[in-house]
């Protein structure tokens, strides 16, 4: 069946608005009612939202920026009788709409959070081997913006042999991992750029003007 139905496509949609909930900027005026775009990085996410108001806004960021993308993917299994590609397409206009929310005027996240929500329900064991590599880079190095480029990097090989016992994915959700890793790693970019200048921050839990992931 094609999955260019009024219904798919409606998934779609939901899935992108979903994911533009700017809940770091939410939560930041909630906390400090600061706008977290005018403070440290001027990232919406749970990292600079950690370092500017503190670290509880911060994890209650990370944890509803999940939420809303494994929300989306259950959405679409949900109307969608489980099938993977509305899932995985779901998924990726979730992300989508975390890094270009219409709300905000397109400028929005970097997507780690969103991301992790959206394939601990495609791919639980690659997200937990993700989530492994994200900590031991964060760890040694303690550069949240290295370790989450890291895990995005490795997710397409992680979901590609941990998505199912001796099956490989569907090649939708092959593409729309690799898909999703490479927005990941693009919207890094000035991290990158700063971690080649050795300028990065290191990441602490109290509040920091510095530069975040």
């Amino acid at each position: 069946m094609s999955f260019l139905t009024p219904m798919n496509l409606g998934l779609v949609a939901l899935a992108y608005l979903l994911g533009s909930i700017p809940f770091g900027l939410v939560l930041t005026k909630i906390f400090g009612g600061a706008d977290i775009r005018k403070s440290g990085s001027g990232n919406i996410g749970a990292t600079n939202v950690a370092r500017v108001v503190g670290p509880a806004a911060g994890i209650l960021t990370l944890l509803l920026d999940a939420a809303k993308g494994a929300a989306a993917v259950w959405l679409a299994g949900h109307f969608a009788e489980h099938r993977a590609a509305p899932m995985m397409l779901a998924g990726v206009a979730a992300l989508v709409g975390h890094c270009f929310p219409v709300w905000l005027k397109f400028k929005g996240g970097k997507g780690v959070a969103t991301a992790l929500g959206v394939f601990a329900m495609l791919a639980p064991l690659a997200v937990l081997a993700a989530a492994v590599f994200f900590f031991v880079v964060v760890l040694l190095w303690r550069y949240v913006s290295l370790g989450s480029v890291s895990a995005a990097a490795a997710m397409p090989l992680l979901v590609y042999f941990l998505w199912a016992p001796g099956h490989a994915p569907p090649l939708v959700v092959t593409f729309g991992t690799l898909f999703a890793a490479a927005l990941i790693i693009v919207k890094h970019d000035a991290n990158l750029q700063r971690l080649a200048d050795g300028t990065e921050a290191k990441f602490s839990f109290g509040k920091s003007k510095g530069d975040s992931a």
